[in-house]
């Protein structure tokens, strides 16, 4: 049965229109990007397909190039499609935080950060330099590598801060495995950050666990 044979609410494209993206799968987002499907299948049935096969949205938008034009019913148009739809997300989020500009809500840092972050197949460790009304300064990726204390330089991050003369850092890093989860090391490695920045005035609002799912947040948890 072809899509336009579904009742009206059922169809991706009518469904997200009346209820709002937030309502649909990542299946029927997926085929309406998809827009067609193939011989003997729905765009939803090959966004099935393609979910089952890839294992998660998250890991399809991410394939490279010669994997997902290898996928039955992709190709090099919809590639093309795909990395200008995601690097048009960056940019809008990339807005949201210019600097100058104050960080109003929690949530615009989060997904900011997570779209800076956690494309990465390794940890990235970066910050967010803040002046005393909270706005941008600046965003720096600092370190890379695995997150642990021998590899973030509480002096190196002191030393940014003091030249950008910044009052607030929010912290954050990815973890490819997708679990959000803090480390020890993680836990670590931010109260040394917290206890050196305090010396010269500068608060750390948070950090960030970039994963699969949304960031987990250590200011939100009480571990700041």
């Amino acid at each position: 049965m072809r899509i336009t044979d579904w009742p009206v609410c059922e169809r991706p494209r009518e469904k997200l229109l009346s209820r709002g993206a937030d309502a649909l799968s990542d299946a029927e987002l997926l085929a309406i990007f998809l827009r067609t499907g193939v011989k003997g299948k729905t765009a939803v049935d090959l966004a099935r397909e393609l979910l089952s096969e890839y294992g998660s949205l998250r890991v399809l938008l991410e394939a490279d190039r010669e994997r997902f034009n290898q996928t039955h019913g992709l190709g090099n148009a919809k590639y093309a499609q795909l990395q200008a739809v995601l690097e048009m997300a960056r940019r809008h989020l990339r807005e949201t935080v210019q600097r100058g500009e104050p960080l109003c809500n929690p949530r615009d840092s989060r997904d900011y950060l997570s779209a800076q972050l956690r494309r990465y197949p390794y940890e990235v460790f970066a910050c967010l330099f803040l002046d005393n009304q909270h706005r941008v300064i600046q965003f720096e990726e600092l370190f890379r590598g695995t997150i642990d204390s021998t590899s973030v330089y509480p002096r190196e991050v002191l030393r940014l801060a003091l030249r950008l003369n910044a009052a607030a850092v929010i912290f954050a890093h990815n973890h490819p495995s997708g679990v959000a989860t803090p480390s020890n090391a993680d836990r670590q490695i931010t109260r040394k950050l917290v206890d050196a920045l305090a010396l010269v005035d500068i608060r750390v609002l948070d950090h960030f666990i970039i994963g699969d799912a949304e960031g987990y947040s250590f200011a939100e948890h009480g571990l700041l």
